[in-house]
């Protein structure tokens, strides 16, 4: 019976879980295009799986972005677009999925036909651009790997009334990272924009005896700019640094008051880094022919994510070099938010847990969005940014704005439901080379707080070499027994000014030891010639005498420094012979035969029966020291105890020590 209990019980659950599977949408169902065109007005929507709930996670909605396929986008849920010409088009939708623990959907161009145009009304400047910039970049979406991603570059006209000729340039896959973050799997374009090398752009490129009227005045009036060709080799020679590959368009003719984009497929590779606090940045330039006008310069820099969350908090430069980190560094921080409700929100509160050694009182606002004055300059209900600093948090508190939510009915541009905030922070007075992370909770009017990720900031390891000088003392009372030496030179290799426990490589090139042994000693009395003198031999002596060089490695040391003045640590010494000697030496005791006798007892030796052998021996050793001093980076006294294991001897290890 209880068998068949056993197998009821299975059963259900089995069939309870597939029926749980079969209720969860799949994020493998393509997303669908649906179109209802009137001549050459179209209104568009979006076919997409049910989304699927990040548990723990606000409500999940999908934000949008679409291609028309006439060089124009919007990232309006449902958008309606008027084509200026006839003929054949292909709308593309990106849509991403936040909050939702699946992949984005992918789906195929919806290829239409506009057969006849009436009148539209002329397109409004977009807010695409920031100010009077000529060149800005966005995505559709953070990187996520394995995934696609939408670069859109725009470009437009600086001002003015002539039409503008120039150069396009994207530079991406930094060469900090080891490996390929992107892929450029293809490019739309739709303003005759051509790709051409980067010889071209520099032959191209102003002379030091260019002469270039000036713009609005006398025809007779020139203008020379003898730097332009030397700042633009120098910015190319900047971004060819920082970046592995590059490309280059030529735009022709730019009308006054045009605006005009560029749209790059880009994969994300595979392998692209999986940690989510990693900014990866891509840059873009645009170089105009006319010198009146300068170079425009966009760093699109963009946080790594494992899902997509509007709610993120990002560190630049994450990585630092301790060594040459000074406590005035700053870092330079960004939190984003994005009101993902059903109405606009009146107040956002952002608090940011501060780590304790940075300097919360340092703190400098560089830009945030959206902009208004400082609170303690505004009056009564008028929109404003106020900041609370507290001892390990600092609270960011926007009043009486209107940020746009996501689900509000009519609202089509989502820069209008998002906002930001850019700060810099310096180090405390006690800069520790250890991680520290931040994390930010965003409230929205009233609502549960919204966590964002943890943005981490880590020192890399960095190598400090050493030198040791150092004496060692023998407790055995061998003949020659391995180990250290009353002299030797060593060189350590170590991670630089850890705070925690660390390994450290040491090798020891060590002073010649000999050691000479006596093996017989004779008394006779017998007559001999030395040179041309005659004497009598009183006694002879047989001696071995063995030289040896040897070497001292240090594969595995474990140190850990206590205090920034005391460090302990223990590990392993193999001790070799690189190279032994041995020769017989004889010594005769004699005094020369005169009269009268001169009593004096002179000493002849001779070597003879060298033995050479190389890497004769070996022994093993294990150990634990003491380090006083400036243990992390700079000058310190060790003591070392080895207890050797072949030949069982003890030896004591005076040294001293100087990490760079």
């Amino acid at each position: 019976m209880s068998k068949y209990l056993f197998a009821s019980i299975l059963l259900l659950i089995l069939t309870g879980s597939a029926m749980s599977q079969q209720r969860v949408a799949p994020d493998t169902i393509p997303a669908t295009i649906d179109v209802e065109q009137d001549e050459n007005k179209t209104v568009i929507k979006a076919g997409l799986r049910p989304l699927r709930q990040i548990a723990g996670a606000p409500e999940a909605f999908y934000t949008y972005f679409w291609e028309f396929g006439d060089g124009t986008f919007s990232f309006a849920p449902q958008p309606v677009h008027n084509y200026k010409d006839t003929g054949d088009y292909e709308i593309r939708l990106y849509a991403t999925n936040n909050y939702d623990d699946g992949k984005a959907p992918k789906g195929k161009p919806r290829r239409i036909k506009v057969k006849k145009t009436m009148y539209a009304a002329a397109d409004a400047p977009s807010s695409f651009f920031a100010a009077s910039d000529m060149l800005a970049m966005k995505t559709n979406r953070m990187p996520k790997p394995g995934e696609e991603m939408v670069t859109i570059v725009g470009y437009r006209h600086p001002g003015g009334t002539s039409a503008v000729s120039g150069s396009l340039l994207l530079f991406y896959n930094e060469k900090q990272f080891a490996q390929k973050n992107f892929v450029l799997s293809e490019e739309r374009k739709y303003n005759n924009e051509r790709k051409f090398g980067l010889d071209s752009l520099m032959a191209m490129a102003p002379s030091e005896d260019l002469y270039v009227p000036l713009a609005g005045g006398p025809s007779n009036v020139t203008w020379i700019d003898p730097v332009r060709k030397t700042a633009l080799a120098g910015l190319l020679s900047e971004k060819k640094a920082l970046f592995r590959e590059q490309h280059i368009w030529r735009v022709e003719d730019l009308k006054a008051g045009e605006e005009k984009f560029l749209f790059l497929s880009m994969e994300t590779t595979p392998e692209m880094i999986k940690d989510t606090n990693a900014v990866v940045t891509i840059s873009g330039m645009f170089v105009p022919d006319d010198p009146a006008y300068p170079i425009s310069q966009y760093n699109l820099d963009m946080q790594i994510v494992a899902s997509h969350d509007p709610n993120r908090m990002q560190l630049k430069n994450r990585r630092m070099n301790y060594r040459f980190v000074s406590k005035s560094k700053e870092l330079s921080y960004k939190v984003q938010f994005q009101n993902t409700g059903k109405g606009p929100a009146s107040k956002v509160a952002i608090g940011v847990a501060v780590p304790g050694m940075l300097n919360g009182q340092s703190l400098e606002i560089t830009d945030y969005s959206p902009k208004c004055v400082m609170c303690d300059s505004a009056y009564e209900r008028q929109s404003c940014l106020d900041t609370i600093i507290r001892k390990d948090s600092i609270f960011f508190v926007f009043n009486n704005i209107y940020l746009k939510g996501v689900k509000q009915e009519g609202v089509e541009d989502q820069d209008s439901t998002k906002g930001f905030i850019k700060y810099r922070i310096r180090f405390s007075k006690e800069l520790k080379k250890l991680p520290f992370s931040s994390q930010a909770a965003i409230v929205f009017d009233r609502n549960e707080p919204v966590i964002t990720n943890r943005s981490r900031g880590r020192f890399k390891p960095g190598l400090s070499p050493g030198v040791i000088l150092g004496y060692g003392k023998g407790m055995s009372k061998g003949e020659l027994p391995l180990g250290i030496p009353a002299g030797t030179l060593g060189f350590t290799v170590s991670a630089f000014a850890p705070y925690k426990p660390y390994f450290q490589a040491e090798l020891y090139f060590n002073v010649q030891q000999k050691n000479e042994t006596l093996r017989s000693f004779s008394r006779d009395q017998r007559d001999t010639t030395i040179g041309t003198g005659k004497y009598l031999v009183i006694g002879r002596e047989n001696y071995d005498v063995v030289s040896r060089t040897t070497m001292d490695v240090v594969p595995l040391h474990l140190r850990y420094n206590i205090t920034g003045w005391l460090g302990v640590g223990a590990g392993i010494m193999v001790s070799v012979v690189t190279s032994e000697k041995t020769q017989e030496k004889k010594v005769v005791q004699a005094t020369e035969m005169v009269v009268p006798p001169s009593g004096t007892v002179q000493r002849f030796q001779n070597l003879a029966g060298t033995i050479t052998k190389n890497f004769s021996a070996a022994d093993g050793a294990v150990f634990a020291d003491l380090n006083i001093g400036k243990v992390r980076a700079g000058p310190a006294l060790g003591i070392r105890l080895l207890q050797y294991v072949k030949d069982p001897q003890q030896r004591l290890f005076f040294y001293g020590i100087w990490r760079f």
